[in-house]
């Protein structure tokens, strides 16, 4: 062998060095911090009352059930609620604007994301007047001080610091991202996982302390907004909260219906709302696309045996999974993502293909546009 000369060898070594960060698996690994809160507010299933959106008319008496309030016995279609809030930093003075791109997340916490090798750091406060929280993820990888989940684990001191939060703590979670929990390699390029408050699982979530993770491959979201290859994202929750197991039944009793019996059968059946992202009979807001785009779904379910529900998209079709369909099945805590590319503009129909939940208000629709349509344009809704 002919060896080289010092000076070269010193060349070749610096190009080695200067290019190693390129080819480095970890070069693009980002730490995304989230600052979110818990507080309460006043929620409103259904804005459009007393008109129903689906319908282009008034509820009918079956309808009214779920969203006419009654001080005798019923509390309405507005309940009081705790849910997550994102916040621009650690000071928590001023709520981060949720762009226009997520209006429909309703009463959905904002959306957790980051890519594969990435850190997520998720600095949580609770402002609510008197619920306690926590923040439990789903598919991250998170170790027992931040795991967010209260049971007799063996954890003491530091390791449970984030099983319950009391109003005016705070609290830092930290999830790895690893391989195991991104896309498999039979998934499309970003999925879907929950996280929730998991004091009291049953009673968090009915309070509505539930919101999205969405993991991407590696390099695959820009970290600002835009998800390679996709135009529109879209994520929704199916579950029937059950306001009777929330933990501000009493004040919503108080409030809208004090002289009512709370074992009552007919208030009961009253408190149990079918929504979407917290919204019912069509006022889902904020689902609109155009004629052409890719367009990903992100499909959630969360709740009881009631909770098994049959996503469908009226007048267009999509993947999943490499299938074609236009419904998917889905059980309590479960998760699908799906792609569409629409082509057939209208207001479309999107809803549970489950009768109860149909008749209870599971209901929405989605706006295609047309190519050529100016911004903010809508064509008629077909029938």
């Amino acid at each position: 062998m002919i060896p080289r000369p010092a000076s070269l060898r010193r060349v070749t070594l610096a190009i080695a060095v200067f290019a190693l960060p390129l080819f480095s698996p970890f070069s693009a690994a980002e730490v995304r911090t989230y600052y979110i809160a818990a507080e309460d507010v006043l929620w409103d299933y259904a804005p459009s009352y007393p008109d129903n959106v689906m319908h282009g008319m008034e509820f009918n008496d079956k309808e009214k059930v779920f969203v006419e309030g009654n001080e005798k016995d019923r509390v309405g279609h507005r309940y009081y609620k705790s849910h997550f809030v994102e916040y621009t930093d650690a000071r928590f003075d001023t709520p981060k604007a949720r762009g226009p791109e997520w209006e429909h997340l309703g009463i959905l916490g904002p959306v957790i994301r980051a890519n594969v090798g990435d850190t997520i750091k998720v600095v949580l406060k609770n402002k609510t007047a008197k619920v306690p929280v926590s923040l439990h993820p789903h598919g991250v990888f998170y170790r027992k001080d931040s795991e967010g989940t209260h049971y007799n684990d063996g954890t003491k001191g530091a390791d449970s610091a984030d099983d319950q939060l009391a109003p005016g703590q705070m609290y830092t979670y930290t999830w790895e991202v690893p391989e195991r929990a991104g896309p498999a390699a039979e998934d499309p390029s970003s999925i879907v996982w929950l996280y929730h408050s998991h004091v009291d699982e049953t009673a968090d979530t009915n309070t509505g302390l539930v919101g999205p993770i969405i993991i991407s491959r590696k390099g695959e979201w820009d970290g600002k907004g835009k998800l390679r290859g996709i135009d529109r994202e879209f994520v929704v929750l199916f579950s029937v909260f059950d306001e009777n197991k929330s933990l501000l039944l009493e004040k919503n009793m108080e409030e809208f219906a004090p002289r009512i019996d709370p074992e009552d059968a007919g208030f009961q059946e009253s408190n149990r709302m079918h929504a979407m992202n917290g919204y019912v009979y069509g006022n889902l807001p904020g689902l609109v696309m155009k004629e052409g785009e890719k367009v990903r779904w992100y499909q959630l379910a969360l709740g009881t045996e009631v909770d098994l529900h049959t996503p469908h998209w009226h007048g267009n079709t999509l993947t999943s999974d490499g299938h074609r369909v236009d419904v998917l099945n889905l059980l309590p805590a479960t998760h699908a993502t799906v792609d569409m590319a629409p082509d057939n503009p209208g207001v479309w129909m999107y809803h549970c293909h489950v009768n109860d939940h149909i008749e209870a208000g599971m209901m929405a629709s989605y706006t295609v546009l047309p190519k050529a349509a100016k911004a903010g344009a809508k064509p008629a809704a077909k029938r």
